[in-house]
């Protein structure tokens, strides 16, 4: 039976996991953390359970080819969903703007808001439902797809791509600036700070979400990923937790041992870093097999920018049912040092659908506010002061409970500060490149990378998860984990077991 080692326990590494069991291999899952799940994950502060990802999820329809996946590996098997009624709620002066999930609603909210901006209303509504029959593809990956296949696939890509092209070179700022109404401009131009940010990002997920195939699985994040450590283990996969792998031993072309920080190693026929892109490169490989098309990427941050956030979680003696579940208000008081601009809006997220989140009578909230190239080089110039970044975060946190006391007076004194998570924090727990939770950010001047995860130079190890290709995130980290399985079967001659 042949041996492969996993490193990273994150979903990608579980998916590939649970199709290495599946597919006949004997594998095991090397994780730095004591639990597995990487960025999906969660944690607990103060009797409240804090979500530390999932805001939306692609592939909770039903019958969609991402959702069966999903089934697969254990993540939303028989797992109830959540549908929020807004994807978010922008305030601004008196006005509110819905981005509401029912893509009439928004249209007929928004041409009450501005009938002067009747126009671009329809044609930003039209050009949304439009990429609503667009399902993200779970098959075969391209490159293993025959001719016939191929221009299937293409033939069924036809409509979104050209929304998605239509939208790909128009900037957040630009496209805000289309509008006449100052509550639509803000409620456009607030997602992204400005910059060369492509529109197309949102407009995908908006055609996602009005289109039913993302909602919030019930239980949260760190749930879904123990859900697919479970079928893992049953399956009968080998866990390594608390085993940071830090070193690799290669002869010739082949890795033949991966060391790891507690003083194990391990031998495998094939080895599958399902982890950081820049880590693998640079930390176990040392630079000795740069690939291309990430040293462009990751040494021009302007064309290829990195984002992450700062997330604070909150809980609140009440709740919160006729609030939106993520709401973004105006604020004057929160002051971040690491960026650029001062923060102008703050984007709250509520578990009132979450009960268990929290004590009974009360709710869990959270704040993510972005951060970028710059704020991510302060948080890591600061990190080397561990009094002085303690202290920032704790600052941070009580300014954003004041500016929610502003904005929420009837909340004054029932809010409590839970945590404060950095940029950092994504660094330290999941050896993520300069504490980026995503991929790449598509911009005018970048291009969108489609790799296989080979490496040039070694003939058993491969790259897997979201670095492979857009958007990032959690659907690609599920789909790259069972390609890579996928191309391994193909490469031994042997019939891949999908299900």
């Amino acid at each position: 039976m042949k041996k492969v080692v996993i490193i990273g326990g994150g979903v990608a590494g579980l998916s590939a996991g649970i199709f290495s069991q599946k597919n006949g291999f004997d594998s095991v899952i090397l994780e730095k953390h004591h639990t597995l799940g990487g960025e999906c994950t969660g944690w607990e502060r103060q009797g409240y359970h804090i979500d530390g990802c999932i805001h939306w999820l692609v592939g909770t329809k039903e019958g969609t080819p991402l959702r069966d996946l999903w089934n697969t590996v254990g993540a939303l098997k028989e797992v109830d969903i959540y549908h929020p009624e807004s994807f978010m709620a922008v305030e601004h002066g008196d006005v509110t703007v819905h981005f509401y999930r029912d893509i009439e609603r928004l249209k007929s909210s928004w041409l009450g808001i501005s009938p002067e901006d009747k126009d671009i209303i329809e044609e930003f509504c039209k050009d949304i439902k439009q990429l609503q029959s667009f399902y993200m593809p779970a098959g075969k990956p391209m490159d293993m797809m025959n001719i016939v296949e191929k221009i299937k696939f293409m033939l069924s890509m036809k409509d979104a791509g050209m929304i998605m092209k239509k939208y790909d070179k128009v900037t957040f700022k630009e496209f805000a600036n289309r509008f006449n109404h100052p509550a639509l401009k803000m409620a456009i131009y607030s997602f992204m700070p400005e910059g060369e940010y492509s529109v197309s990002s949102i407009i995908f997920a908006l055609g996602t979400f009005t289109g039913e195939q993302s909602s919030i699985p019930i239980g949260g994040s760190k749930a879904l990923a123990q859900r697919m450590v479970e079928l893992y283990i049953s399956l009968g996969g080998t866990v390594e937790s608390s085993c940071e792998v830090v070193d690799l031993d290669i002869k010739g072309d082949m890795v033949r041992k991966v060391k790891c920080k507690n003083g194990k190693f391990f031998e495998g026929d094939f080895i599958i870093a399902a982890c950081d892109a820049n880590a693998l490169y640079e930390r176990l490989l040392k630079g000795q097999y740069p690939d291309p098309e990430f040293q462009k990427r990751f040494n021009n941050p302007n064309v290829y920018p990195l984002a992450s956030n700062i997330y604070v979680g909150i809980g609140y003696e009440g709740t919160m049912e006729d609030i939106p579940r993520t709401l973004k208000f105006p604020v004057e008081s929160v002051d971040i040092k690491q960026n650029k601009k001062p923060i102008e809006h703050l984007q709250m997220t509520h578990y009132a659908y979450e009960p268990d989140f929290a004590p009974e009578g009360h709710t869990v909230i959270t704040f993510a506010i972005n951060q970028f190239q710059h704020e991510l080089e302060a948080w890591e110039a600061l990190d080397k002061d561990k009094e002085a970044y303690k202290k920032e975060k704790k600052r941070i946190g009580e300014a954003v409970i004041k500016a929610m006391e502003n904005r929420f007076p009837h909340m004054v004194g029932k809010l409590k500060l839970l945590d404060v998570a950095s940029p950092q924090t994504y660094e330290h727990y999941c050896n993520a490149y300069r504490g980026a939770f995503m991929g790449f950010w598509p911009t005018l001047r970048g291009k969108s990378l489609q790799h296989t995860g080979r490496i040039k130079g070694l003939k058993n190890m491969v790259l897997s998860g979201q670095w492979l290709q857009p958007p990032g995130g959690l659907p690609i980290a599920v789909i790259t984990g069972k390609d890579t399985i996928m191309r391994l079967c193909k490469k031994l001659k042997r019939p891949f077991i999908s299900v």
